[in-house]
């Protein structure tokens, strides 16, 4: 947990130094007051003193009091302040970490675990600080100061105190040994819900398709009733506390008014006002030494569950990012791909996806890659974006290694648009201009071309505000083929030298299809385009069609060409066209 507070600017640690200052001064304020407690106790029973010596220790210690509750108003405000912007910079981190991570750290973590982390766990440790910096600083100096101030008072005394404090030891690591390590199966549950959850809404339309509602909510209930029935677990333990604690208090407080009418009953008369005096004091110490341990069972309270909560943010913190950033921002040639005897297998995967692929893709070509479903054709052209790192060979892109790029560098040169468009909550204008190239967004007038060149310009100005329509986050309110527009419109916004279309027709109809990629043709001569297809018809003017089964290439060349040479490929034809269309 304190790695993360080193994470806490100078500011934060000032305000943190601020709180203990004050918290100090609270303690010193606080074991004052028995003091004065004490004094005015001597003063009522002794003969002969007057009121203003009375009334000036009162006032003395009336002044204590109002010292120690500024100074709790003081810690209160600051430590607020220190646990909003831990929140605020480790939520940042979490998020700016997730979004450096490759496909493979991405798929070490379920997308609901992520979401838990960044929220419900950086509030657990967040509301320890806010509530907890106090009493974590103040419990173990007033304890440690108040043991000292009645020390060597009475043996007696002192061997109640001790037992007391025993018994709350003994009690706490009990408890915290049954409720510690539930608190991690507690956070795993809370991803489990949450995921559920997600599920849940993200496939709606499924599960009401299916009358499923029932199947889901019985899903949701067993998740629910187990994270309950271990949350009732937990608390249930956690109440003990709470009478035990009672029950030492009131009995320690017995103890010692027990024991001290004992020696005040045995004492000879000038001593029987000493002892009285003493034994308040002492009640008054004893009970601060109670509270302490009382302020230390909060913290023991929440410490276990933010302790699980911080080792889940390091866990994601500390994760070592394969994809390494390289130095270059520009390559030797312009709009160039080459794959170099390419081999790749997933992390601890023992079989190869893909296996000694070699090609190279020109300025202005236009390549293509099919095959059947797990042939390895989206998994080949996603290691030119570096979504993974090749096993084996080299890619490179514009004639340099894809690991010596800059990966911003990288992203420049190329558009790529994915198997699934995604689409983002914000207007049509925002999605299409989505990121930024060397600094600079597309301009409105690139953004309604890009549109039209996508096929994209009916739809949207029919849409309500036309290139300011609002947009679901998900592209909920448009179909799958006005999404893959819109996506590829974002690509074409970006004027790419090297452009990526993995399966990215697969969702518009044939005449929709056919016209985009006549505009694309027109529009992207001079830029390299790298299609991934199912259909024939999306690839058949490529200048070259790579074919791929099993993560070999076992065909290569022209439509024409393939159909004679390449049996795979011909069977694929037949599938979709028929001979006569062939």
């Amino acid at each position: 947990m304190f790695k993360l507070f080193k994470k806490l600017g100078k500011k934060q640690l000032i305000y943190a130094l601020i709180c203990v200052a004050f918290i100090s001064l609270n303690v010193y304020l606080e074991l004052k007051i028995p003091d004065y407690m004490s004094k005015i106790t001597v003063l009522v029973q002794t003969e002969g003193s007057k009121m203003a010596d009375i009334l000036k220790e009162g006032g003395y210690m009336l002044l204590c009091a109002l010292g120690s509750l500024v100074a709790s108003f003081v810690v209160g405000y600051f430590a607020s302040i220190v646990a909003s912007y831990f929140g605020k910079i480790t939520r940042k981190n979490i998020f700016e970490k997730v979004g450096n991570f490759g496909t493979e750290e991405i798929k070490q973590f379920s997308t609901s675990s992520l979401i838990t982390r960044t929220t419900n766990d950086v509030n657990q440790v967040q509301m320890l600080i806010a509530m907890g910096l106090q009493a974590m600083v103040k419990a173990p100096i007033m304890a440690t100061w108040a043991i000292i101030k009645i020390s060597g008072k009475n043996s007696a005394w002192s061997i109640a105190t001790a037992i007391g404090v025993v018994i709350l030891l003994i009690t706490i690591s009990i408890i915290m040994t049954l409720v510690f390590p539930k608190f991690k199966i507690v956070q795993k549950l809370t991803d489990n819900l949450n995921r559920i959850t997600r599920e849940n809404l993200t496939g709606i339309r499924v599960i009401r398709a299916f009358n499923a509602e029932s199947y889901q909510q019985k899903k949701f209930e067993s998740a629910n009733e187990e994270l309950k029935n271990l949350q009732l677990f937990n608390q249930r333990t956690m109440g003990f506390l709470s009478p035990v604690m009672s029950l030492v208090s009131s009995g320690l407080s017995l103890s010692i008014y027990f024991i001290g009418a004992t020696l005040i009953n045995e004492a000879n008369m000038m001593d029987k006002l000493s002892l009285f005096g003493d034994m308040v004091v002492f009640s008054s110490y004893a009970m601060q030494v109670i509270m302490s341990f009382m302020m230390l069972i909060m913290i023991f309270i929440m410490f276990p569950r933010a302790s699980i909560s911080a080792r889940r943010i390091l866990e994601v913190l500390e994760t070592e990012e394969k994809i390494k950033d390289g130095d270059l921002i520009e390559g030797k040639e312009k709009g160039t791909v080459e794959f170099k005897n390419v081999s790749f297998k997933y992390p601890d995967a023992e079989e190869y996806i893909l296996e000694n692929i070699s090609f190279k893709a020109n300025k202005g070509e236009t390549i293509a890659f099919i095959g059947s479903t797990g042939s390895g054709k989206s998994t080949l052209i996603n290691l030119i974006p570096r979504f993974y790192d090749v096993t084996e060979g080299e890619v490179l892109v514009d004639g340099i290694n894809v690991k010596d790029y800059k990966i911003e560098s990288l992203n420049n040169i190329i558009g790529y648009i994915p198997q699934k468009a995604v689409m983002f909550s914000g207007t049509v204008s925002e999605n299409v201009s989505y990121g930024e190239k060397s600094g600079c967004k597309p301009t409105k007038k690139k953004i309604k071309e890009a549109i039209e060149i996508a096929e994209g310009k009916e739809f949207v100005e029919k849409m309500e505000g036309t290139y300011d329509a609002q947009i679901a986050r998900g592209g909920t309110n448009i179909s799958g083929g006005q999404k893959q527009r819109l996506a590829i419109a974002r690509a074409i916004a970006r004027d790419p030298e090297i452009y990526i279309f993995d399966d990215s027709f697969s969702a518009l109809d044939y005449k929709t299809d056919f016209i985009l990629r006549k505009n694309l043709k027109q529009y992207t001569k001079d830029a390299t385009n790298l299609i991934v297809a199912q259909r024939i018809g999306t690839i058949k003017e490529a200048d070259k069609i790579y074919v791929l089964d099993n993560g070999k290439v076992v065909g290569a060349g022209t439509h024409k060409d393939l159909l004679k040479t390449c049996d795979i490929y011909k069977e694929i034809a037949l599938s979709q066209l028929g001979e006569e269309e062939i």
